[in-house]
């Protein structure tokens, strides 16, 4: 079982840092290295802001292999915190937990904790040790760069709507 816990400080306000992080285009933006894209399926979200039991199925082509995934908001408290959870996926299971604490009026820490579990049992804790566990931790960091890039300049009015 892998975890990984990291930190980021956005010189934006909360709010404005928690909407874009729960922005399906803005995750579109952050997700360039992969070609992450919502597709539809069985009513899903393919754009716009997740609210709680909100899904959306991502195509992206990950470790040279394209996949679907699809995940749902289980958690929601705006704007401190949401969790999406993988409904379906390559993962035997996983949930991205985002937290958002206020320093000062202006500045947000971020928190990402991203709790998973490779699948294949044993080969995929062995792979989890050897790549995966690497792999994702770079995804989500450039993901975390990208949103702060956003937040603290006048991009993020077009994916805050």
């Amino acid at each position: 079982m892998g975890r990984i816990e990291l930190t980021v400080r956005v010189d934006a306000p909360r709010e404005r840092v928690f909407d874009l992080a729960r922005s399906i285009d803005a995750h579109v933006a952050s997700a360039t290295g992969t070609d992450e894209r919502p597709v539809a399926r069985e009513g899903g979200k393919t754009s716009g802001l997740m609210l709680l039991g909100d899904q959306v199925t991502w195509r992206a082509r990950h470790l040279g292999v394209v996949q679907h995934l699809t995940s749902s908001i289980t958690a929601y408290d705006r704007p401190r915190h949401f969790r999406d959870s993988m409904v379906k996926g390559a993962f035997a299971r996983f949930d991205h937990d985002h937290f958002f604490d206020e320093e000062g009026p202006s500045v947000t820490i971020v928190r990402d904790v991203f709790d998973f579990t490779a699948p294949l049992g044993p080969l995929g804790r062995i792979a989890e040790k050897i790549f995966l566990d690497a792999y994702m931790r770079r995804f989500i960091d450039e993901r975390a760069r990208v949103l702060k890039e956003l937040a603290e300049s006048d991009d993020w009015e077009r994916f805050v709507v």
